[in-house]
């Protein structure tokens, strides 16, 4: 009881805090199936006109789901990168007596320094010269790399917290290195490989700058760019529309905070050390 009681003014002034947000989000979705008099925030009628993109292509523009499959495409497979290539690195970097270990752990943490902006022309001359520009397979390389060294050294601290015990019962018992690592070890950091996962996907799916320099045409374009586009549409812009394309953009995001939130508040909990 007096627990509650203590808790009470904390609740009241994060629900205080938080009303506004809820508001706006709340009026955003009304105002994108309704329409409202001339200076007038109260709207008249409801319609289903701002949402038309989803079963017509607007002229001059890809379709909406082309740009969305490319979106998931893009997020998907920058992820799925991030999380083999970091899984197998960050294992090396924890548990073998690599030479120069020191200098490429420090190496990999420069790198991650680098904003992408400051290596977007580099980039864009390497991807001309290899043919890969204007295509997603080339920003999904791109966008892999540039996250790789944030997921390398997050798994190597969840590889960190592993007891060595289970990885010697099983050497012990005549398995291999890779074989320890992919059926002992690896279940151990679950939580690491969801966490970073997750992250991965949703960096990749907000991703912007990339997209729109380096795959900047109709076939390869991503949902953030299609969405910059309407903005850059000063003849024929639509709030409405534009209000509308946004929030069918952050959907698969409310989604996997919904579904995932409990997963992602314990992902420090690591995997059984039994």
């Amino acid at each position: 009881m007096i627990g509650h009681l203590r808790t009470w003014p904390i609740v009241l002034a994060l629900s205080i805090l938080s009303a506004p947000l809820v508001l706006m989000y709340a009026y955003l979705f009304i105002d994108t199936v309704t329409n409202s008099p001339p200076r007038s925030f109260i709207p008249n009628e409801f319609t289903l006109e701002h949402w038309s993109f989803l079963w017509e292509t607007r002229p001059g523009r890809p379709s909406i789901w082309r740009v969305t499959l490319n979106s998931l495409l893009f997020a998907t497979s920058t992820s799925a990168l991030v999380i083999v290539v970091s899984s197998m690195a960050g294992y090396v970097l924890s548990r073998l007596n690599v030479p120069g270990r020191a200098y490429f752990l420090a190496g990999v943490m420069v790198l991650h320094a680098f904003p992408a902006i400051t290596l977007i022309v580099a980039i864009f001359l390497v991807l001309q010269v290899v043919g890969l520009y204007n295509t997603l397979i080339g920003v999904i390389l791109v966008k892999a790399a540039i996250d790789m060294p944030l997921g390398i050294w997050l798994m190597k601290g969840f590889y960190d917290t592993v007891p060595w015990e289970i990885e010697m019962a099983g050497i012990q018992d005549g398995a291999s290195r890779f074989t320890v690592w992919r059926k002992l070890v690896l279940p151990q950091v679950k939580p690491g490989i969801f966490a970073l996962g997750l992250f991965a996907f949703l960096l990749g799916w907000g991703e912007f700058i990339l997209p729109q320099v380096l795959a900047p045409s109709g076939n390869a374009q991503v949902l953030s760019v299609y969405l910059a586009g309407l903005i850059a549409d000063d003849n024929n812009f639509d709030m409405n529309l534009f209000k509308s394309v946004g929030l069918f953009y952050m959907m698969p995001v409310l989604i996997l905070f919904f579904f995932f939130q409990n997963r992602l508040m314990n992902i420090y909990g690591g995997g059984s050390k039994g």
